[in-house]
C-alpha cells in the first residue's frame, strides 16, 4: 500500500513507539492462562475462573488479544530481518522444548514420510524429503525467544516458506497457512509472515538433518516471531482464509506473538 511521505513518517514513528511495548507484553503473558498485565488490571475484581464474571472477563480479554494481533499484523515489516549472528555464538547443547519430556518425542521415519498439502493451493501432490532437498536451501543463524522467558541462538537450514508456497501454487492473498504435526501439536502464521525471507521450513539444525529432539524430519522456523510460532515434526501445511488457531493460542496465548 503507497502513503504519502508524512503519513509514513507518522507510521514508523508509532512502530518504533510501540513495538517494545508489544514485545514487553507477550513476554509478560502468564503462562497458564494467557492473561496481559494489562488485562488484569483492567479486570481487577472480576472472578477470572467462575460464574458470568468469569465469562465476561474471557470474553474481554479475547477481544484484547484480537485488538493486539492486528495491532502487530499493522505493525508487521515483511522486509525487517531478526539479527543474525555468528557461527562462534551457537549455543550448545541447544535446549529441547515441547509441551511434553523428550521421552514423549514422536518417532517418525524419514523414509515413509511425505508432506500433505492442502487448502487454497493449486498443487495437492504430497512431498518426500527429497523433494524438499533438491528446492533452494536457505541457511541461517538467529535467536529463537521462548515465552518461558530464555533464548538461545542456532543455526537451522531449507527451504524458505515462500519458496515451497510459490511451488505449489499457494493463494499468496489468502489469510494464514496453518500446520500439523505428528506430535498432535498444530499452529499458523499470517501470510505476510510466512513470506518472510527468513521463514524457513527447516530440514538441518547445526548443519546436520534435523535429529529428533528438534523435529524430524521437518520443522518451521520463525524467527521473527516467538518459538511457539515454530511448530517441529510437520506432517501437513495447509492455506486458508479461515482462522487456523493453534495449539497454545487456543489456551490463550496471544496468536501473533511477533518479537
Amino acid at each position: 500500500m503507497t502513503r504519502d511521505p508524512e503519513t509514513a513518517a507518522r507510521l514508523k514513528a508509532l512502530r518504533a513507539d510501540l513495538q517494545p511495548e508489544l514485545v514487553k507484553l507477550e513476554r509478560r503473558a502468564l503462562l497458564r492462562s494467557g492473561l496481559s498485565l494489562g488485562a488484569l488490571t483492567l479486570l481487577t475484581g472480576c472472578d477470572l475462573s467462575t460464574g458470568s464474571n468469569g465469562n465476561a472477563a474471557d470474553r474481554v480479554l479475547w477481544a484484547m488479544s484480537k485488538f493486539n494481533d492486528r495491532v502487530q499484523g499493522w505493525l508487521f515489516d515483511p522486509t525487517k530481518l531478526a539479527p543474525t549472528y555468528p557461527a562462534a555464538m551457537i549455543d550448545t547443547p541447544f535446549r529441547f522444548n515441547a509441551y511434553y519430556p523428550p521421552d514423549n518425542i514422536p518417532e517418525v521415519e524419514g523414509a515413509d514420510w511425505k508432506l500433505e498439502v492442502t487448502g487454497l493451493v493449486a498443487d495437492k501432490s504430497p512431498w518426500t524429503l527429497e523433494k524438499l532437498r533438491a528446492l533452494p536451501q536457505e541457511s541461517q543463524i538467529t535467536r529463537h525467544v521462548c515465552i518461558e522467558g530464555w533464548s538461545q541462538i542456532g543455526q537451522w537450514s531449507g527451504v524458505p516458506l515462500k519458496v515451497f508456497l510459490e511451488r505449489i501454487g499457494a493463494d499468496l492473498t489468502a489469510k494464514y497457512v496453518g500446520f500439523k504435526c505428528a506430535d498432535r501439536y498444530y499452529g499458523s502464521l499470517d501470510m505476510p509472515s510466512a513470506l518472510h525471507p527468513q521463514t524457513v521450513l527447516a530440514l538441518d539444525f547445526a548443519g546436520k538433518e534435523l535429529s529428533p529432539e528438534y523435529g524430524y524430519p521437518l520443522r518451521v522456523r520463525v524467527p521473527t516471531k516467538l518459538g511457539f510460532k515454530s511448530p517441529k515434526y510437520i506432517a501437513s501445511v495447509f492455506v486458508t482464509n479461515d482462522y487456523p488457531g493453534g495449539y497454545w493460542e487456543d489456551q490463550g496465548y496471544n496468536w501473533f506473538s511477533g518479537i
